[in-house]
């Protein structure tokens, strides 16, 4: 069976504190979680000076003004930051990664060897940016957000224009809207990208709960992304839509009953589990009453109950009719053996 990849996506909710970050860790790997992700960028690299937020941003940052640039700049990780989450990751038995949002943090973040990239949904139309992350050689995971399936389908070729095949790639079938709204989830996209592009695919999940990613696991995920907090009245523009400690652990526990669940061959048969339970919960032929051996029986002679110990009613029309060979009493379950 193969795992599911659960990335704990810590975003931008450490708030710019480092204590902050060090506890968002301690969270997701509390929760079971593979991976916890954080952002790497620089505000002068990502956004113009005087970009205005995003109306989610604006909505969920009630009485904060400013511009984007602002906003985002306050929320750069320190150069002096990744070796210290990087050890609290291992020290905690967790995988740390980070999202590269401009060059220079894809070429910081090779120099840490992260495992693989992942690229947001914000860049899936940024050439230069696609072959960049391309040119590092390591798999990638494809966010999808705001995108139409041509545009997948052309950020998918520009990868593999530069040598990453698309059985490395994992595209991530996501609503950039946070929280997304459960009539815009449209979670049967996720199957269409694997059909259309051919890779592998997974959800980023920006709805409230947990309903939907474990669903998307059911559908066939093999990657699940989620933001969680470690308090959604602090400020910032994700904590809103995102989990809380307890509620990252219940989707953790959830995904991995998913993942054993539909684990199995695929064919319907009993399962080891419910065999003993074949003779207690299916009926077999009783008689009704006290018969001598060679009455011929009638159907008014039979009736169906529990345990299924002896003949099937399935076989009532192959019994109707024959002699019995020996006497029986009421109640007692008819045998192949009682009969002529």
């Amino acid at each position: 069976m193969n795992k599911v990849v659960i990335i704990a996506e810590a975003g931008v909710n450490h708030n710019g504190q480092l204590s902050l970050a060090e506890k968002l860790i301690d969270a997701a790997a509390e929760a079971g979680a593979d991976y916890v992700k954080f952002q790497s960028f620089k505000a002068e690299s990502l956004v113009n000076a005087n970009a205005q937020k995003a109306d989610y941003q604006k909505n969920n940052m009630p009485g904060e003004e400013g511009t984007q640039f602002n906003m985002l700049k306050k929320l750069e990780m320190g150069l002096d930051w990744y070796p210290i989450l990087i050890q609290r990751c291992k020290d905690k038995g967790i995988h740390f990664l980070s999202t590269g949002f401009d060059h220079d943090s894809i070429d910081l973040l090779t120099h840490f060897d992260i495992p693989f990239f992942k690229i947001p949904s914000g860049e899936i139309t940024n050439k230069p940016y696609l072959q960049h992350i391309a040119r590092k050689g390591k798999d990638i995971i494809l966010s999808s957000g705001m995108a139409n399936i041509q545009e997948i389908k052309s950020a998918v070729e520009i990868l593999e224009a530069e040598g990453i095949s698309r059985d490395r790639i994992v595209v991530l079938h996501c609503n950039t809207e946070y929280p997304t709204p459960m009539k815009d989830v449209n979670l049967l996209a996720m199957q269409h990208i694997a059909s259309a592009i051919g890779v592998k695919v997974g959800y980023s999940d920006h709805t409230l709960g947990i309903e939907v990613a474990t669903a998307a696991v059911a559908l066939g995920a093999v990657v699940i992304e989620k933001h969680f907090t470690l308090d959604r009245t602090l400020p910032g523009p994700d904590h809103v839509a995102s989990l809380l400690p307890d509620e990252l652990k219940q989707m953790v526990v959830a995904i991995r009953n998913i993942e054993m669940a539909i684990s199995g061959s695929g064919l319907k048969e009993p399962s080891p589990s419910e065999k003993k339970n074949v003779t207690i919960a299916r009926k077999s032929l009783h008689v009704k009453h006290n018969l001598s051996k060679g009455h011929k029986l009638t159907v008014d002679d039979l009736q169906t109950l529990r345990p299924a110990d002896g003949i099937s009613p399935m076989e009532i029309d192959e019994v109707v009719g024959k002699t019995l060979s020996c006497d029986v009493t009421s109640g007692s379950s008819l045998k192949w053996e009682n009969l002529a």
